[in-house]
């Protein structure tokens, strides 16, 4: 069986381009801190329509607070951003009827800012709570990303109907030492190291109707999205499933039902939509722990230590599934490997 290529998601360039303005009105030059954060890696022009690779965004929000020597960087580039319509999600917001419909349309486009987006609208009791988780691989919560988007998406969706005062934020990543700017600038004292990065909203505000709704031009733009998204083979179901996978494997329950729920779908929605591709669930699973399996024998770990990272907790069938995959023992393979590597190094 050949392998795969590796998933690559991608986000589109808007947040990088009011990144640009935000870092210039805090009197940090954009190219030269993107330069310091890249490290000699080439970077593309944050053009209109350019797609960037979603996997290569930590890089720049983990040595940002280091390089502008502010460690409430997020939260300062959010308070001077000045958001704007900049793209078709964005122009959504602004046509829909409600914030609700905003928001629908926010979740069911999501992809088109974001390939790491896991987001979706919760309505219990007398809040409203947006998801907006960002997933990376082999990397946490990024802090100042998600304190950036937490005082930059109110002010998005807040452009259409006034003010938007949020009830609560949580937050996945740890509490910092200081929290000072956190309640001056989202107005509530966040909680940190929770399942979700959440903005909880009063659920009332939901049905307030927008300032700048226009039915015909959200049917319009909601049809421009829709071809977009069917535009982006890389964020396409497949892709997004074994990117999950990728993302919980070896580390959280692996079930048809999670990966259902953090794509916002059914078991039974997600299994049909799978199977439509050709595909299954079981299929990409397997698929995902074989390549992951692969790559890690190669780089020398453990047998014990890839079975573990494959999501198996006993040896056996870890066993049973590497020889149905190549017909042979992992030791097998790692003797190979190190025979090769040795005849290479002669």
């Amino acid at each position: 069986m050949s392998e795969a290529p590796q998933v690559a998601l991608t986000h589109s360039s808007t947040l990088r381009r009011l990144l640009y303005e935000a870092l210039a009105e805090l009197g940090l030059d954009p190219t030269d801190t993107y330069r310091r954060a890249y490290a000699g890696m080439p970077l593309t022009v944050p053009l209109l329509e350019a797609r960037e690779d979603h996997d290569s965004a930590p890089r720049f929000w983990q040595a940002l607070a280091g390089i502008s020597g502010d460690a409430d960087i997020g939260l300062h580039l959010g308070d001077v951003m000045r958001p704007r319509p900049m793209d078709v999600v964005g122009y959504l917001l602004l046509a829909a009827r409600d914030l609700r419909q905003g928001l629908q349309a926010f979740v069911r486009f999501q992809h088109i800012l974001s390939g790491g987006f896991a987001a979706r609208l919760e309505e219990e009791g007398d809040e409203a709570r947006l998801v907006i988780d960002l997933n990376y691989r082999g990397v946490g919560s990024l802090r100042q990303q998600m304190e950036c988007l937490a005082v930059l998406l109110p002010k998005m969706l807040a452009a259409a109907g006034g003010e938007l005062p949020l009830l609560g934020v949580d937050f996945r990543h740890a509490a910092p030492r200081r929290l000072h700017e956190h309640r001056r600038l989202l107005g509530v004292e966040p909680r940190f190291a929770q399942p979700h990065d959440v903005l909880i909203l009063p659920r009332a505000l939901l049905a307030r109707p927008s300032r700048s709704a226009s039915p015909r031009l959200f049917e319009v733009l909601g049809a421009e999205a829709e071809r977009q998204l069917a535009e982006l083979v890389e964020n396409r179901l497949l892709a997004r499933v074994r990117y999950w996978l990728e993302l919980n494997l070896g580390g959280a329950a692996c079930s048809l039902a999670a990966c259902a729920s953090a794509l916002d779908s059914s078991r039974g929605a997600l299994q049909r939509a799978l199977s439509e591709q050709g595909s299954s669930f079981r299929a990409l699973h397997d698929e995902v722990r074989r390549l992951r399996a692969l790559r890690l024998l190669e780089q020398g770990l453990g047998v014990r230590e890839v079975a573990r990272a494959c999501g198996f907790a006993e040896l056996s069938p870890f066993y049973r599934a590497f020889r149905r995959w190549q017909g042979g023992t992992p030791r097998g393979l790692y003797r190979a490997t190190e025979q090769l590597a040795s005849e290479e190094r002669s």
